[in-house]
């Protein structure tokens, strides 16, 4: 509405002025007319529900309405100037007095609206627009405490009873809704009543914070029809016997197992239908494959009865175990979980004829954590199936209204909606709103009205619905799927419902919500009041609804006796496997990670050259410069172009390669440059897009991420699990940062495939390293990551290179990388074998520049002879010996320095310096899986030698604890000492990680390497500081 725009601060101001005098409305709020706070959300203990009246008001409001004073004069005035000339006002002006006094005046039986009375009545059809949604019957318990919504009061527009059987011209507009009808006279009686059934039925819109005019018409029209929701018969005998199954499901399993937790769907089971007439539609707008992320609550059921898990299957899981049988090779169970966590993937056919591929991501119990997962890996299905429009893959997640309001992941993931390289053109959410999350209150779990109110900061659309009208949800699902296949965006719907249980089946909900669980105990299920409907109506006799109802109850009964003889088999545990992917029973043969020296060449030169006419800052014109001399001479290799040589040559090999996070693209230490800019027209170049011939824009992906580390590193881990065949990054800000997202650390990356047997080869760069920055810019946590870590330390594992499985038994890797070379191998290596782990990086900060810390190309390439090709080829080094070409046995070393990370360059400085050739040290590159193999190597070559860990980290932290008792276990096996022969030089046990003042850093890191050079022994329970 255009004039609105144009009148709304006369109107405003007007309407203010009037609810500051009117006494009937001193309860609303100062502003728009909104009712003061009871109206925030659902469930109270009193009923009430009031017919729409208008109320009475004094004269003095009827005679100075809304448009009086100064605003009736400047009307008027605008008026006089139309009628002299039309064109001296503005376009949306002329628009409304075209309507109103040009058409009005001719119109029989309206001679008497004024343009007072006009503008009145579009600003009350608005109102039903913007706040109809807060006088809908949302509530099925009828609970639900909202106060009078003064906006939709006729007596403010200056209308009373006399007024319902007038009629008034309504104009015809540029806009859609019965506004846009050719009913241009209609009564006052007949627009309130087609308001009143369009917004404050069981369905309740929010929309129109949307600032774009398509949208809002587009759901105007779907909204203001005559008969928005007629079904068909047939229709509706779908709609009754998927609601028939999703009860029934429910029922079944709570006559069996009385004493299960299963979190239940009771008083929401109008989700299952919902979903299914969602996912049919659709279907049928084209797309082939929806990511569902869900909580435990409804999970069971719609595993049963939308994904298609097997039902026999399911019961089976209640009865006792899922453990498979015996299968031979290959057989990996992990340690499993409850079965109201687990995932699938099912091609389900549709109602339209068509068949959609559902997956079901597991989840823990941590709430909403699964969401940013969803979101990723429907990305990554789009990339891999060339998705480019957004429209063939989709993400659907579902939430619990506590949770929704409660959890930031929530914003996190639905900030993350319309970022170029994160937006997967949409994700539909549908929140099963129980009105209690727990045992919490709704006013004491959230500030808003609604628990979704968080979803306006995108313009999505918000569909709020009574979960007991299944036709309703039906409609409401049906429409967020069409929202989404046309405007690419999120939308909400919020079914409304209750839980008709406590939180879980054995919980007793009346402790803390007595009134309301007295009302649920004594109300109908949602079936029993669809098929009274229907009864009613005559569409559906009785015979047909005991005929599906048997029919759904004989299926039950015959799955449950087939469950006893179930035997779970291998693809139902592994169905989500990569194929030819081995599991960490089947050993994968160890592979090098070298490359041909043409190629190295090759691409070196593409990642170091900028294009002729491309004007780069100076300083990074120069950094190209000295990348491409790097390359031609095989010199001086640098951090940043070994990770660029490790992109570009997995993507020569055909691999995908995507690098998130935030400043990634320059990198938060200015050395990465992957993405360079014009410094005259703001141009983009980034060199690793333009490798090889035709190369598709998306296969390398560096992208600044937003500000999040919970929602973009759960994107990323979602993106990983979808396709072997890529490298996937996140990298940190600081690896301090990275405990922003411990829950996906805790509950996925460590942990994902012991329960769900999903893998993972995503890589998280975590810079970390003591250079006097203060605790929140020195550590990556590494000691969190050793600590999470499964493998037995007091057991060494096979190490013969021809059975070693010992990284893939473990669930990740953890490095500390010292050299440009070593990790460029490690890169190549996630993706250069038979199984994928999660690799977590303990990556540099000062070594990036630092003189020592450069390789050579011939340690990057495959060839015979060169200094990285050892016994077996050119791979990643899990332990680099001394540099001092020590020999086979070197008697003469007194000490054996172990270490780990940037300390070591201090250390070889401090031991030239004190000329101790006694000291040998050799750097721990993986810490784990710990190589004890490389470790015995040592621990040989310096029969005579002390053994020393050092590390920057207080003793609290870093590797000590972790590195401790295994390497006691190596030297057991050796006859080597005790434990309190593994000697600890480094910063004392502290509460904060590093410290704040900079001198005492330099003190603390100079004590450190006094020690570790001192000539006297160390002692075993001292430390530097």
């Amino acid at each position: 509405m255009a004039w609105f725009r144009a009148a709304s601060g006369v109107a405003r101001i007007a309407l203010r002025r009037n609810l500051a005098r009117g006494p009937l409305h001193r309860g609303a709020r100062a502003g728009w007319g909104y009712p003061l706070q009871p109206a925030r959300c659902f469930h109270s203990t009193h009923l009430r529900r009031q017919a729409p009246h208008p109320r009475p008001v004094p004269l003095s409001r009827l005679s100075d309405s809304f448009l009086d004073g100064t605003s009736s004069v400047y009307l008027e005035e605008l008026q006089r100037a139309w009628e002299a000339d039309p064109s001296s006002v503005d376009e949306s002006w002329d628009n409304f007095f075209r309507n109103f006094v040009g058409q009005a005046a001719t119109s029989p039986g309206i001679s008497g609206q004024t343009i007072q009375e006009s503008m009145r009545l579009l600003l009350l059809v608005r109102a039903y627009q913007v706040n109809g949604h807060m006088k809908a019957k949302l509530d099925p318990l009828g609970l639900e405490e909202r106060g009078t919504v003064d906006d939709l009061d006729l007596a403010l527009y200056g209308f009373s009873e006399a007024d319902l059987d007038r009629e008034f011209f309504l104009g015809v507009w540029k806009m859609s809704g019965f506004l846009s009808e050719n009913r241009p006279v209609q009564t006052l009686r007949s627009i309130l009543e087609r308001l009143e059934q369009a917004y404050c039925g069981t369905v309740g819109y929010e929309y129109m914070h949307i600032p774009d005019r398509e949208k809002c018409n587009w759901l105007r029209e779907r909204i203001e029809t005559v008969n928005p929701r007629e079904y068909t018969r047939e229709r509706r005998a779908v709609i009754l016997d998927r609601l028939t199954w999703s009860t029934l499901f429910e029922n079944f399993l709570a006559t069996k197992w009385k004493a299960a937790k299963r979190f239940g769907l009771e008083g929401g089971e109008t989700l299952i239908p919902g979903m299914k007439e969602m996912f049919d539609r659709a279907a049928d707008l084209g797309v082939e494959s929806i990511v569902i992320g869900m909580p435990h609550r409804g999970r069971l059921n719609v595993l049963g009865n939308v994904v298609r898990k097997p039902l026999r299957q399911i019961f089976s899981e209640f009865s006792g175990g899922t453990k498979p049988v015996e299968e031979g090779e290959g057989l990996y169970t992990g340690t499993g979980d409850v079965k109201y966590h687990l995932g699938t993937s099912y091609d389900r056919p549709t109602r339209g004829g068509k068949r959609i591929h559902l997956s079901l991501v597991a989840n823990p119990s941590h709430l909403e954590a699964v969401d940013p997962l969803v979101v990723g890996k429907t990305r990554a299905k789009q990339y891999y199936s060339h998705d480019i429009e957004r429209t063939k893959n989709m993400g659907i997640l579902i939430h619990g209204d506590g949770s929704f309001a409660g959890q930031g992941v929530v914003y996190e993931t639905l900030h993350l909606s319309a970022l170029p390289n994160y937006t997967t053109g949409g994700t539909i959410h549908l929140v099963v709103n129980n009105q209690v999350a727990f045992t919490t209150d709704p006013k004491s779990g959230r500030s808003s009205q609604y628990c979704t109110d968080v979803a306006k900061a995108l313009d999505a659309p918000i569909f709020h619905v009574n979960g007991d009208d299944v036709e309703a949800v039906v409609h409401v699902c049906e429409l967020a799927a069409e929202w989404r296949q046309t405007f690419h965006s999120d939308v909400v719907v919020d079914l409304v419902c209750y839980r008709r249980f406590g939180h879980n089946e054995i919980d007793e909900p009346s402790f803390t919500q007595p009134k309301m669980y007295q009302v649920i105990q004594n109300h109908p299920s949602s079936l029993s009041l669809y098929q009274k409907q229907l009864l009613e109506s005559g569409q559906i006799s009785k015979e047909d609804i005991e005929r599906t109802q048997s029919k759904v109850t004989n299926i039950l009964e015959e799955e449950f006796v087939n469950s006893k003889d179930y035997v779970p088999k291998r693809r139902d545990w592994l169905s989500a496997y990569w194929a030819g992917f081995k599991s960490p029973e089947q050993i994968s043969r160890i592979r090098n990670t070298g490359v041909k020296p043409e190629i190295l060449k090759r691409v070196g030169q593409a990642i170091t050259t900028l294009p002729e006419n491309f004007k780069p800052h100076k300083a990074i014109k120069r950094i190209f410069q000295q990348r491409a001399e790097m390359i031609e001479t095989g010199e001086g290799i640098d951090w940043a172009l070994a990770e660029a040589l490790a992109f570009a040559t997995l993507i020569v090999e055909g691999n995908h390669v995507r690098l998130s996070g935030q400043d990634v693209e320059r990198g938060t230490f200015s050395h990465r440059h992957s993405v360079v800019h014009d410094q005259e027209t703001g141009e983009q170049y980034c060199p690793l897009d333009h490798i090889i011939m035709n190369q598709d824009e998306e296969m390398f992906t560096v992208s600044n991420s937003s500000l999040s580390e919970f929602g973009v590193l759960g994107f990323e881990l979602g993106y990983s699990m979808e396709n072997p065949n890529s490298l996937v990054l996140w990298e940190a800000q600081f690896g301090d940062f990275a405990n922003g997202a411990q829950v996906i650390f805790d509950q996925f990356l460590s942990s994902g495939e012991a329960k769900w047997l999903r893998q993972t080869g995503l890589v998280c760069l975590l810079p970390h390293g003591y250079d006097g920055q203060g605790p929140e810019h020195s550590s990556g946590r590494v000691e969190r990551f050793l600590q999470m870590s499964d493998d037995n330390p007091y057991v060494i594992p096979e190490m013969d290179p021809t059975l070693r499985k010992q990284i893939q038994e473990c669930n990740w890797q953890v490095v500390n990388v010292t050299t440009p070379a070593n990790y460029f191998h490690v890169l190549r290596r996630q993706l250069h074998r038979d199984f994928r782990k999660p690799l977590i990086v303990m990556s540099p900060k000062n070594l990036l520049r630092h003189k020592d810390c450069k390789s050579h190309l011939s340690e990057f390439d495959d060839v015979l002879g060169h200094p990285g090709f050892d016994k077996q080829g050119t791979r990643f080094k899990r332990l680099i010996k001394d540099q001092n070409d020590h020999r086979e046995i070197e008697e003469g070393i007194n000490r054996l320095i172990l270490c780990s990370g940037k300390v070591y360059y201090e250390l070889d400085e401090a031991r030239k310096k004190k000329e101790r050739s006694d000291v040998a040290i050799c750097r721990v590159e993986q810490l784990s899986p710990f190589p004890y193999d490389l470790i015995q190597r040592e621990l040989k070559r310096y029969p005579n030698a002390e053994i020393v860990w050092c590390q920057e980290e207080p003793m609290n932290m870093g590797a000590y604890f972790y590195i401790n008792p295994r390497l006691y276990t190596a030297m057991k096996a050796l006859g080597r000492g005790n434990i309190e022969d593994v000697k600890y030089v480094g910063r004392a046990p502290s509460a904060a990680t590093a410290t704040g003042f900079s001198s005492v850093h330099v003190q603390e890191q100079n004590e450190i390497l006094h020690k570790a050079m001192q000539l006297e022994p160390i002692k075993f329970t001292s430390h530097a500081t």
